[in-house]
């Protein structure tokens, strides 16, 4: 890829917007921050990053995408998927097509996963019961801090109550022995692009994940978008929990009654209005990346 190639920002353009992004960041996930350093967790948000392993260092430098380039951004240097170019008698940066050569078949499966998962209707009938099914019947409670907000039995009564219809692959695996059989029918990592649907919490939540796996070669105006959508998503999925949250500022919603049914269909469906959005513009990029010749940039 030659210089003529890359749309440079000059050095106050992508500082400014490098200066945003940390902003926006640091609003974020700031309390998270100072929570980590003073030695506490905190069972809702922490999953963002212990589960996902993309930390706040991480998710606060920004990226501009492939196909821009940053001119005397010196700290960009020996960055994972950066390369240096000198164009007309100046240094810019820009994500490497080398990297992104090495990167297609994973930006491909991104790509396939999300065009499947956008052709299917939403289903809105989980309620949310992966995270019950997570601890049915067993004394092996993954978030111990937090007490079952009805109790052992009463945990497994509401799993016993209702049908589990779990289509992520990833939350399933997670199921206690006793509830993979309950399952409307099993999942397994190689159905996972034939199952997912666009009315999945984790779903949608994960397309934080399919983002930055993906950096530098996508912006990260659009991964922030999906880290929002994703908070957004794991509130919903703890506050449907079978913990006690009150402690942490989260009222329940009750999904062993009707009206917590209905109050979690409602919010499942909000956030699969955002997840569609969101879902489409990370497929058009991916499908942007995917129709580089990246043969012809190496040779440039």
């Amino acid at each position: 890829m030659s210089g003529s190639e890359v749309a440079v920002l000059a050095e106050t353009q992508w500082r400014a917007k490098a200066a945003e992004h940390l902003d926006r960041v640091d609003r974020l996930v700031g309390p998270y921050v100072e929570r980590r350093a003073s030695g506490s967790s905190h069972p809702v948000i922490d999953f963002l990053f212990t589960y996902y392993g993309h930390k706040p260092a991480q998710l606060r430098r920004w990226h501009p995408g492939f196909g821009v380039g940053l001119a005397g951004a010196r700290e960009y240097d020996g960055a994972r998927g950066y390369h240096r170019l000198e164009a007309d008698s100046s240094v810019i940066f820009t994500a490497d097509p080398g990297y992104l050569a090495r990167r297609r078949d994973t930006i491909q499966f991104i790509a396939n996963l999300l065009r499947a998962t956008a052709s299917r209707p939403a289903q809105l009938s989980c309620f949310g019961l992966h995270e019950w099914a997570m601890v049915y019947r067993t004394d092996d409670v993954r978030h111990q801090q937090v007490p079952l907000r009805l109790g052992r039995s009463g945990t497994d009564e509401v799993v016993e109550s209702m049908s589990l219809r779990c289509t992520h692959f990833d939350a399933f695996r997670f199921f206690t022995p006793d509830a993979v059989g309950r399952n409307i029918e099993p999942l397994t990592r190689a159905d996972q692009v034939s199952r997912e649907q666009p009315g999945c919490l984790h779903a949608n939540m994960d397309l934080y994940k399919w983002g930055f796996k993906l950096v530098p070669l996508i912006p990260s105006a659009l991964i922030l978008d999906c880290f929002e959508l994703a908070c957004a998503a794991r509130e919903l999925d703890m506050r449907a929990s079978p913990y006690d949250l009150a402690e942490y500022g989260y009222e329940p919603v009750r999904i062993e009654t009707p009206s917590g049914r209905a109050e979690y269909v409602r919010s499942q469906s909000a956030l699969a209005e955002r997840s569609a959005e969101l879902r489409g513009v990370l497929l058009e990029v991916c499908e942007d990346l995917l129709a580089h010749d990246v043969a012809t940039l190496l040779t440039d």
